[in-house]
């Protein structure tokens, strides 16, 4: 269909994500206490939704959007299958 967009922005969340997983692996090697252990998974988690989150915006601006403007309407129904798809998967949780 098109170019898919630049996802470098997201580089430096990811490395933050990875670096928060090395710390954990840390505290777990360390045998840190359990409620310090979770309150870094809960931060982890968070991250990762951040980053779908950016993902998702991304996506929308940019496929979904040139999808609409510039395809016919089975190219726009695959589109927006995809979009429920991705939302139920999302709402699986």
């Amino acid at each position: 269909m098109g170019k898919h967009p630049d996802h470098s922005a997201n580089l430096n969340r990811v490395k933050r994500i990875r670096g928060q997983i090395d710390g954990i692996e840390r505290m777990i090697l360390d045998n840190r206490y359990c409620p310090d252990i979770l309150n870094q998974t809960k931060a982890v988690g968070s991250a990762i939704r951040s980053l779908e989150s950016s993902l998702l915006k991304r996506h929308l601006e940019h496929c979904v959007a040139n999808a609409f403007e510039q395809s016919d309407e089975v190219e726009r129904g695959k589109k927006i299958n995809e979009l429920l798809e991705i939302f139920s998967r999302r709402l699986d949780k």
